[in-house]
């Protein structure tokens, strides 16, 4: 199946592994053009080698730096960003009562204000072009709250409120903007909150946990130009286990 997004510059925010990095290489293997964001000079480097991306090291945690990624990505690139991809790592894991205002505030910059910040740099150039695919990867935890994970919870739920209004404004202009909930998936992020098959495996329909491919496969779709009557959706690749609860 031909996407028809061969040529299209994209940008994938914490794609030096995990999801981030299984997006990218599904949007190469389709011809985009892709830049590849992560906070770690010689990880996002070499990350950029082995696909074929460019790489940038950034923090998209840290207020005003979302903007200034862009403009190095469009620079990188020799245009502008035509599919964002915004990703980050999860907040600290703990209990309401251990969460200081410091954590909330570092969460909230991280998951909140980084996509509010990348949305705004980008949606200029995509109306005037009126064509655009904005992707935001979040967690199952935005629609069922998941143990141990409050400002995560929290936090994740707000930015599908954001995501189903901004799609009413810019629908118009050739735009979508989705939301992507991944759920138990076989990442480093998985293993270190101490999960694996044999311990999710009972709890998901599917029996075991998801690939990072998998989820790459509908990020790579909802880019394209077949998906263009799809936005302001929270779709789940969750192998069955948001229904199950």
């Amino acid at each position: 199946m031909d996407l028809k997004i061969a040529g299209r510059h994209a940008l994938v925010f914490g794609a030096s592994k995990g999801l981030g990095r299984a997006v990218a290489q599904e949007l190469i293997a389709e011809g985009a053009r892709v830049v590849i964001v992560s906070r770690d000079p010689a990880r996002i480097a070499a990350t950029a080698s082995e696909i074929g991306a460019i790489g940038i090291a950034g923090d998209v945690a840290s207020p005003g730096s979302c903007g200034t990624l862009i403009e190095q990505a469009t620079k990188a690139l020799g245009a502008p960003v035509d599919i964002l991809v915004t990703n980050t790592g999860g907040p600290p894991a703990g209990p309401f009562e251990r969460m200081s205002s410091a954590d909330w505030q570092k969460g909230f910059d991280n998951l909140w204000i980084s996509t509010v910040e990348s949305v705004r740099a980008v949606l200029p150039h995509m109306r005037q072009q009126q064509w655009g695919r904005i992707l935001a990867i979040t967690s199952i935890a935005a629609r069922e709250p998941q143990p141990g994970l409050v400002i995560s919870n929290s936090l994740r739920a707000g930015l599908l409120g954001l995501i189903n209004s901004l799609s009413r404004d810019i629908a118009k202009d050739g735009i979508t903007i989705n939301a992507l909930l991944p759920g138990y998936t076989a990442t480093d992020r998985v293993k270190e909150l101490g999960l694996d098959d044999a311990t999710m495996g009972p709890k998901i329909p599917a029996g075991r946990m998801g690939r990072p491919e998998e989820f790459a496969a509908l990020a790579a779709f909802l880019a394209s130009d077949r998906a263009s009557y799809i936005t302001g959706q929270a779709i789940a690749v969750d192998g069955g286990f948001l229904n199950s609860i």
